[in-house]
């Protein structure tokens, strides 16, 4: 019988991915596990994936376009609520599922050996599933709305993809420093839920003061992000420039592999 040797001694960036790559079975298992385990003992089942945001976009436009009636540029409110819920909510789920990915699973990790880059993968995975079946809402929404598709929606996929990058970039870095700080798994959900009113998921970008509008979307990723997604279901303009912050989040995201590969060798010691 063929024996597997662990050593725990640093590896070069390729060969941990090719070592990452064999597991890609165990990190669906993994996905499977989380999605069975979050609504397998409900009664509604997955349809959680489609109420949820419906009751928080019923609640908002009520707020919102009924009370304080916004400008949205002749977007239907709902629509452009939703939108914008779509890409927040995929971020916060990375963010604090997957960010907490490794105190949640410490058991797991004393009894068997894996690359534990695997877990905070899976909850980035199980959030992405989720948020397509939210995307799937924002046709219907957009069906019975009446709102015309742009010739660009098959672009959706680019802002998908960045909110993706920004969150793992953040939850790795969240795992990786959590393991000694335990107090950041209490702190970071707070910054997480306040930024929801620092960022246009249900508010335009157009009550910004103009003298701060590029601030405004240089320091936070995922308004730009926002404005990106709506831009392209909208057929709205979009200025690319402010997508250059994004060079600085595919470093951090590299640092952030780095970092967390250096403490994962010793990430048992602590847990």
């Amino acid at each position: 019988m063929a024996k597997t040797i662990i050593e725990n001694k640093p590896v070069s960036m390729g060969n941990y991915f090719k070592h990452l790559n064999s597991y890609r079975g165990l990190v669906l298992s993994f996905v499977q596990r989380d999605l069975k385990g979050k609504y397998a003992q409900t009664k509604l089942g997955l349809l959680w994936m489609l109420l949820q945001p419906i009751v928080v976009l019923i609640i908002f436009t009520v707020l919102f376009d009924q009370l304080i009636q916004l400008d949205t540029a002749n977007i239907p409110y709902p629509v452009f609520a939703f939108s914008g819920m779509i890409i927040w909510y995929l971020f916060t789920n990375i963010v604090q599922s997957a960010g907490s990915s490794l105190i949640s699973s410490q058991d797991l990790m004393k009894k068997i050996y894996f690359p534990k880059l695997i877990l905070p993968l899976a909850k980035t995975i199980v959030a992405l599933i989720e948020s397509f079946t939210s995307l799937f809402l924002l046709v219907i929404i957009m069906i019975l709305y009446e709102v015309e598709f742009s010739s660009r929606l098959l672009l959706f996929i680019l802002p998908i993809f960045l909110t993706v990058l920004v969150g793992f970039c953040i939850a790795l870095w969240l795992n990786a420093f959590s393991v000694k700080r335990r107090d950041l798994q209490h702190f970071i959900p707070h910054i997480v839920n306040t930024g929801i009113w620092l960022t246009p998921v249900f508010y335009p970008s157009s009550i910004i003061p103009d003298q701060y509008l590029d601030w405004f979307y240089y320091l936070n990723p995922i308004a730009t992000i926002i404005a990106l997604f709506r831009s392209i279901l909208f057929d709205l303009p979009f200025q690319w420039v402010y997508c250059s912050s994004f060079i600085i989040i595919f470093v951090l995201l590299i640092l952030g592999i780095h970092q967390f590969k250096k403490v994962e060798r010793k990430m048992t010691d602590f847990i």
